[in-house]
């Protein structure tokens, strides 16, 4: 079956075109009948679904007048509602602004503890009979240059709830109610207990989101989907697309290069609060870093808006920063890594990362998911290979102790891998998928590295920290810096907006479905079971086994 619905295409054209619906048109065949295919069928044949431009939709980011990013509150009453997950079921973080921000020349920051940071709640909507304080600040965004407008935000409320049941609905308002200034009753739902049996229903993945025309369909249909969690893996408003004036572009360095250093308009992170919380004041949302959140400042800070807006289980995790952290989703273990702070074997994201995986259960936990921001496994000429010395730090580690799924953005564009290690096709590697097509206004990633004219120079595809990516010494692409076809590796790539949901059925099955936002539906553009297996995946032993008895460490 899968030698039927995973045809490789050299063809170009409406020919090819018309082939693509045909082979899509038997996989959701074949999925209705029941026949959705899986990992044990792989490795499949690379497919390239050929770009419909009919699909590319509006990438045009909403207006600061439009109804849904508009301030709608008075005076201090919360806004901008979120809900996010400690590291067990038992607690959540529930976050809030109240006030408002201010953007110009001569800003004075509100006082944090001018206006409490209470959460009521209980599993009936009356009486709200729990209650919970935490913690609130302000952030600023300053530019020590003439011209441009210095930001300060709102008051930012964290607070976190504790003791709760699993699986178990909870309404809360938040707020001050000694203004008084609380919110209206919202409502969230634990995830389940740990256990092999025990899951979310489902968890939509999505990336490089953006405020676009197309990132309100994607989270229609997100919400649609009725999910219980939500992953957002980087680039989150790209409020960075403009400066502080409010003037934006698809390409900042195309159109603001005289610019003395790159900047932001952070209200536009008040719209996507905005925007976002009729979802995310319901479905917990967890959050892993960007490039696009970099967003330098006075003082060489970075990162400031997102490490202040998101609440992190990084403590209840044991890790001592926003940029890495796990938490466990009912028999998912949840590892989030950074890809814009230090990752090699002597940093300190390293170390926990071991920490983290050693101490993990698999009896409870029989999942291992991991998510960072740029991907290891890309075909696409965007960021090609960008990530790699990142993967040669810790792909190893990883793969030591089995994880399952890898979850990207960064590309703008869908790709699915084949399983996958060390560039090499392997039954016990994870599979690598890249949903960076949430909906961003930098618009789609079309070009092929595999593609005459495409592959990009090494020296143009440095990390943050140095240049690892050469040409590759073995396989296919031996000699090359770029595949002379789609690599093997790479099972499924179309340049669509959309989003994911995974649906984990049991401890080795789970259902992934990508959906690709046309029109106003949703349609399924790639579906496959991937299934775990551990009996014959032992990592530990695969791994000493490749490097002659060398790995002292295994699972």
């Amino acid at each position: 079956m899968s030698r039927l619905v995973s045809v490789s295409m050299t063809f170009s054209g409406s020919f090819v075109l018309a082939l693509s619906r045909i082979i899509l048109f038997i996989n959701c065949f074949l999925s209705a009948r029941g026949k959705i295919p899986s990992t044990l069928d792989g490795p499949f044949e690379p497919v390239t679904v050929p770009f419909d431009v009919s699909l590319r939709g509006n990438a045009v980011d909403l207006p600061d007048n439009d109804s849904r990013v508009r301030r709608t509150v008075k005076g201090f009453e919360p806004e901008q509602i979120s809900v996010s997950l400690s590291a067990t079921y038992d607690s959540v973080w529930i976050s809030w602004i109240t006030g408002e921000f201010q953007i110009g020349y001569n800003i004075k920051p509100l006082e944090p503890k001018s206006v409490a940071s209470v959460v009521r709640y209980g599993r009936l909507r009356h009486p709200l009979t729990g209650e919970a304080k935490g913690y609130s600040l302000v952030y600023n965004q300053l530019y020590p240059f003439d011209g441009l407008q210095n930001y300060t935000s709102g008051i930012i409320h964290h607070v976190r709830l504790t003791g709760l049941e699993p699986d178990t609905r909870y309404y809360y308002r938040c707020g001050d109610p000694s203004i008084p200034a609380m919110s209206g009753v919202h409502h969230f739902k634990t995830m389940p207990v740990s256990g092999p049996r025990s899951y979310p229903s489902r968890i939509a993945v999505v990336g490089d989101l953006g405020l676009t025309y197309n990132t309100t369909t994607t989270i229609n249909h997100v919400i649609s989907h009725k999910a219980a969690l939500v992953l957002l893996i980087g680039d989150v408003t790209y409020a960075n697309q403009y400066l502080t004036n409010g003037t934006g572009s698809d390409c900042y360095s195309c159109s603001f290069s005289d610019s003395p250093i790159h900047e932001t308009y952070q209200p536009r992170w008040d719209y996507w609060g905005r925007f976002m919380q009729r979802l995310v004041s319901k479905v917990p949302i967890m959050v892993v870093e960007g490039n696009h959140e970099i967003e330098k400042q006075v003082g060489n800070q970075t990162f400031v808006a997102y490490k202040s807006r998101f609440a992190f289980p990084s403590e209840e995790s044991g890790s001592s920063s926003t940029f890495y952290y796990s938490f466990n989703a009912g028999g998912i273990h949840f590892v989030m890594l950074g890809a814009y702070i230090a990752y090699d074997k002597s940093a300190e994201q390293y170390k926990w990362l071991e920490r983290d995986l050693a101490n993990f259960n698999r009896s409870s936990t029989p999942w291992l998911v991991a998510t960072w921001h740029p991907p290891w496994y890309s075909s696409y000429e965007a960021h090609y290979r960008e990530a790699e010395c990142m993967r040669k730090e810790m792909e190893e580690l990883l793969y030591s102790y089995g994880v399952d799924i890898v979850f990207n953005g960064h590309v703008h564009a869908y790709e699915r891998s084949n399983r996958v290690y060390d560039y090499t096709l392997d039954p016990c590697g994870p599979v690598h998928i890249t949903v960076g097509d949430g909906g961003n206004r930098e618009k789609m990633a079309i070009k092929h590295a595999d593609e005459p004219g495409n592959c990009p120079d090494p020296s143009t595809t440095p990390d943050p920290y140095r240049l690892c990516a050469a040409n590759f010494t073995t396989g296919p692409a031996a000699g090359k810096f770029c595949w002379d076809r789609q690599p093997d590796y790479s099972a499924l790539r179309e340049s669509s907006f959309g989003h994911g949901v995974l649906e984990v059925k049991n401890e080795t099955w789970a259902l992934w479905t990508w959906h690709r936002n046309q029109e106003s539906k949703t349609e399924v553009g790639d579906q496959i079971y991937i299934v775990r297996q551990p009996d014959k995946c032992n990592h530990g032993i695969q791994l000493k086994n490749r490097f002659g008895g060398k790995l002292k460490q295994f699972r």
